[in-house]
């Protein structure tokens, strides 16, 4: 008898033990009482009653990600291709979630592919090729719209893969090398361009720097010339005031030793000969030293030639 009454109370705590539950943080739990709904448990310590209330389903309310297999689609232009998309959804109502579709995934990707290929149809190859975007928002916005009833926020949505046919592939791959080699073409061009530019340019300044050189080469040998001639002039100057310093000093002492007119006559012939200093092809004597030296009255020059 006192085992069957511990098997009992062993009965009755673990039973109590089973109807207390802990939802963890980011989920939820669907309760149903007699297989009716009776109410969404969130986060924390809750209890249920023994053998009429049962977790129906526990959903997590994390950010899920689902990525679909290539689906087949044609474009406008009758082109088929295969697009896998990636789908960004979380669940904002359990409930709705729990009772509003039987297969929530699978529901969520053949409305995937249908939608894709709604839009897809519309459009041609290359523009499904360079609109991503569009496409992208456009299933977001229809997605989100069909899930609402299910409990179910579409966030995102992305086109993974876009492949073509291999034919069109191939296509696609050699327009693409020719304006590869195209862009490389003209690229070569403007650099050959800039180049010859460059060369053009050099070519002038170095003459322009050629010319102003030779026009200050110019400018310099005729400043030195310049100073040559006036220092040659400078110095023939100098030279004849110190011959006539020289004479008029001769003439003085002369004087002073009581040389007579005719004595001082001849010394002044002397000293213009030496002022021609063979160089002057005419010398004028005044007409007093001609009559002393018994020259013609009339004659008033003497020419000395260049020996």
């Amino acid at each position: 008898m006192g085992i069957v009454m511990i098997v009992i109370l062993i009965l009755i705590i673990l039973i109590l033990v089973s109807c207390i539950k802990i939802v963890p943080q980011a989920y939820a739990y669907v309760m149903e009482r007699l297989g009716a709904y009776q109410g969404t448990w969130s986060v924390g310590l809750h209890f249920k009653m023994p053998f009429i209330d049962k977790v129906a389903k526990r959903v997590n309310l994390k950010e899920q990600v689902v990525d679909f297999a290539p689906q087949p689609v044609i474009t406008k232009d009758n082109v088929t291709m295969r697009i896998d998309t990636v789908v960004f959804f979380q669940i904002t109502d359990p409930k709705l979630f729990a009772y509003g579709v039987e297969n929530p995934i699978m529901a969520i990707e053949n409305l995937t592919a249908t939608t894709l290929r709604n839009i897809i149809g519309e459009m041609e190859l290359d523009q499904t090729l360079t609109s991503r975007e569009v496409i992208n928002t456009k299933m977001r916005a229809s997605l989100d719209i069909a899930t609402d009833p299910w409990g179910i926020k579409v966030n995102r949505v992305e086109l993974k893969n876009i492949i073509p046919p291999a034919a069109i592939q191939d296509a696609m791959e050699k327009q693409m090398k020719a304006e590869r080699e195209r862009r490389e073409a003209i690229l070569r061009a403007e650099g050959e361009k800039k180049s010859t530019v460059l060369v053009a340019e050099g070519q002038k300044e170095s003459v322009i720097l050629e010319a102003e050189a030779e026009k200050q080469s110019a400018i310099l040998r005729a400043e030195a010339q310049k100073e040559k001639m006036i220092r040659e002039a400078e110095g023939e100057a100098e030279a004849i005031l110190k011959v006539q310093k020289a004479t008029a000093d001769g003439i003085r002492m002369i004087r002073e030793a009581g040389a007579d007119q005719a004595v001082l006559t001849i010394k002044s012939l002397e000293a213009f000969e030496k002022a021609a200093d063979g160089k002057a092809t005419k010398i004028i004597i005044p007409s007093e030293i001609q009559g002393l030296a018994g020259l013609a009255s009339s004659l008033k020059e003497i020419v000395v030639e260049d020996k």
